[in-house]
């Protein structure tokens, strides 16, 4: 699943997903969009990850001093930088969210909505290290999940991309509580509020949780000044090994 977006639903087909949002979804997707902007100050600098094709990371500038979106796909990125204009506040990486090569606390607020958590398939406590490593102190990062009342909603948006041939047929065999499954590997669930608390516990914090929309979930870590000991640890790791590889090449043989 790590792979899925990368491989079968990128660039065009991606942005063709969103093309044929029924109405409630796209009312879904603003609405994540306008919570994310109400957060922002005018002198942020943004990160979001899993931009896709930069559908959100366009709109962070609407308020944000800058924006940087990353994605493991090249052809959702050149799509992004296609779309986007000369003189937008924005950049486009191609990163892997379980590996940041950003310096710590970078960026002030990190971003990572419509349900990148699980939808990316990756461990979810390591992606929210990562998250918190490049925010600043005050900064928060703010993670999307689904909320139950757009099922409906939802599955009918999955069974037009299948019917459209952008994801495989659904597998209602293994679709439902919160899960869409397809037939050619697609799975995606949801992280409950008992789960959002959990990760945040794991990682020494306490995190505000609230519901938008009656659609969407919103999970908000904010940084404290004095980091919790388990992400000094993270930082202090990922700064030990930027120093060995910066070592390694200063010694390797030219």
């Amino acid at each position: 699943m790590r792979d899925y977006y990368a491989r079968s639903l990128s660039g065009e087909r991606l942005r063709r997903c969103y093309e044929i949002a029924p109405p409630r979804v796209r009312d879904y997707l603003e609405a994540e969009i306008r919570f994310v902007l109400e957060r922002l100050r005018d002198r942020d600098i943004v990160l979001e990850l899993g931009c896709g094709y930069g559908r959100v990371t366009t709109r962070l500038t609407e308020v944000a001093e800058r924006a940087v979106g990353i994605d493991t796909s090249e052809e959702s990125l050149s799509l992004a930088r296609q779309l986007t204009a000369p003189s937008a506040r924005c950049s486009f990486l191609k990163m892997d969210a379980l590996n940041l090569s950003f310096e710590a606390s970078e960026f002030d607020k990190v971003v990572c909505v419509q349900n990148g958590i699980s939808a990316f398939g990756v461990d979810q406590p390591s992606l929210l290290r990562q998250a918190l490593r490049v925010t600043r102190a005050g900064g928060c990062a703010l993670f999307s999940t689904y909320s139950e009342g757009i099922w409906p909603d939802r599955l009918l948006w999955f069974e037009e991309q299948a019917a459209a041939g952008l994801v495989g047929e659904i597998d209602y065999e293994r679709t439902g509580n919160g899960v869409i499954a397809c037939k050619d590997g697609f799975r995606s669930g949801v992280v409950s509020r008992q789960e959002f608390e959990s990760l945040g516990s794991e990682l020494g914090l306490v995190p505000t949780i609230t519901e938008i929309d009656e659609s969407s979930v919103f999970c908000e870590f904010v940084v404290p000044d004095a980091a919790p000991r388990r992400l000094r640890c993270a930082v202090s790791i990922a700064g030990l090994r930027r120093i060995w590889r910066s070592r390694s090449r200063a010694v390797r043989p030219g």
